[in-house]
């Protein structure tokens, strides 16, 4: 079972840790889990507008520099080729898109992992849920001083969105502050210490757990019917739908037998 140091929203440090949740912080960590939802979340932040011209976009070279022979100079087509001062670019890159996608599984376990790896290596606080009455960068500033993380890296995981405490850390360069959910694997392994509100942090693992059910472990409903009830009842619906044949009076009867005599 892992634990957690338990601080209050002032900053005192609890006389016991707080467990941290066996079906959710097992301890194991999987690196190649963790390389991919990293190169993914890198490659998805890149632009991509980077370009460049070819021979058949720049401008200039409708005819030959000179003539073919008789200048004693090499033999030139036009002034776009690109060993011209201004040509084209042979394999220069173009606008393209380098976002790759990742499965939902692996990406939630990636965030588990990089979650347990902090907590192997006692870089995850548990703190009482915090309330700021108003923005203070100063009142964040002396908590990280209190907590003894002053001048490193801290993620701070709240219980839902709180603006004030949001924009107390905005303007701090090494703290970033996110609800728990959007937390992604990138975002705990770039902070050095990961601060979790204790409320957050039960409801966020009820909320994973919730998610991960996957398809395949849901039983299948049961039939209520079998086949051959199920074409009974269309027959049966069909049969009811289609009108009744109207009964032959006396009359009709006594001229078909007529006919048929006849």
């Amino acid at each position: 079972m892992l634990e957690a140091p338990l601080f209050t929203a002032a900053g005192a440090r609890a006389k016991n840790g707080f467990a941290l949740p066996e079906e959710y912080f097992d301890g194991t960590v999987h690196q190649p889990v963790l390389h991919q939802a990293v190169t993914t979340y890198l490659a998805n932040q890149r632009q991509g507008t980077a370009s460049t011209k070819t021979r058949s976009e720049v401008s200039g070279g409708n005819q030959k520099p000179w003539r073919q022979k008789g200048t004693g100079r090499a033999r030139q087509g036009t002034i776009r080729a690109p060993h011209w001062r201004g040509g084209g670019i042979v394999f220069g890159p173009h606008p393209r898109d380098y976002r790759m996608g990742i499965p939902i599984k692996v990406r939630r376990l990636a965030r588990r992992s990089a979650l347990n790896a902090r907590a192997r290596e006692g870089a995850l606080y548990v703190i009482e849920p915090l309330a700021f009455d108003a923005p203070k960068t100063r009142q964040l500033v002396e908590l990280l001083a209190k907590l003894g993380l002053a001048g490193r890296k801290a993620l701070f995981l709240t219980d839902g969105v709180k603006r004030n405490l949001y924009l107390s850390g905005r303007n701090l360069p090494e703290t970033q502050v996110l609800p728990y959910p959007d937390a992604s694997a990138y975002d705990v392994l770039w902070a050095e210490v990961v601060i979790v509100e204790r409320s957050a942090l039960g409801a966020g693992v009820d909320a994973v757990r919730d998610e991960t059910e996957s398809v395949e472990t849901r039983k299948p409903a049961k039939r209520t019917r079998t086949v051959r009830a199920t074409r009974t009842a269309k027959a049966t619906k069909a049969k009811a739908k289609k009108p009744a044949a109207r009964k032959a009076t006396p009359a009709k009867k006594a001229a078909k037998k007529k006919k048929e005599r006849e």
